[in-house]
């Protein structure tokens, strides 16, 4: 991954995406696709399973309707979210370092949002279960928008619900849909793959990736007062 030096401003608050980012959630979705498409007997590739890394809700479902009927997609859909409540249920994990860096920044007294695509009810269901609310001030989902990433409206509202002008915002995504949003919204993105790994036309968007959230605050750390 290219590392290109710390942030070089002192950021007011930090924002993060959820799942892939903070949760280990993308890989249990993975194989609940996979599995429940081959219940039904429907064959399709991994690669659009992962175009789905990022997207809203709504966004899946469209990319869906091209290949299904509606009674077709209603059983994919029912089906996988069957399988997905139970591994919601029995607890997903955290990504490495980021109980650190959340200790991190609140003791230098820095606010954090969680800004996600996923909607409201799962969110708050996801972020409850894993113990993560208490470290946030508020969380912005695929809900409270129109249009989700990668437009920039999401997290143009979090840094208002913040009080925090867009510039003085870091965010932490997985995603390139993510990212494209954080520049659209004029914050300073730093990218932590999960599963997709940045090609060459993500690369190209100039902005940081690092493997972990643990080299994520080695950038972050020192431009904190």
């Amino acid at each position: 991954m290219s590392l290109l030096g710390p942030v070089q401003f002192t950021p007011v608050a930090v924002l993060f995406d959820m799942d892939g980012l903070m949760i280990e959630s993308e890989r249990a979705l993975l194989q609940c696709w996979r599995e429940t498409a081959d219940e039904l007997g429907m064959q399709f590739e991994d690669s659009l399973w992962l175009s789905f890394v990022g997207q809203s809700d709504r966004a899946c479902h469209e990319l869906l309707r091209a290949y299904l009927d509606e009674d077709r997609l209603q059983a994919l859909l029912q089906g996988c979210r069957t399988r997905y409540d139970a591994h919601v249920e029995a607890g997903l994990p955290l990504k490495p370092g980021l109980l650190e860096l959340l200790a991190l920044l609140d003791r230098r007294g820095v606010p954090r949002a969680v800004v996600t695509s996923t909607r409201r009810e799962r969110a708050m269901q996801k972020l409850e279960l894993c113990g993560l609310l208490p470290h946030f001030v508020t969380v912005v989902t695929g809900s409270d928008v129109v249009h989700s990433k990668p437009a920039p409206d999401i997290y143009l509202l979090a840094a208002e619900r913040l009080g925090v002008a867009p510039e003085h915002c870091v965010v932490l995504e997985d995603s390139v849909p993510g990212v494209r949003a954080a520049l659209a919204a004029g914050m300073t993105p730093i990218q932590v793959p999960d599963l997709v790994v940045p090609d060459d036309t993500a690369r190209a968007l100039g902005h940081r990736i690092v493997d972990s959230l643990v080299q994520a605050r080695t950038l972050i750390e020192p431009a904190l007062r």
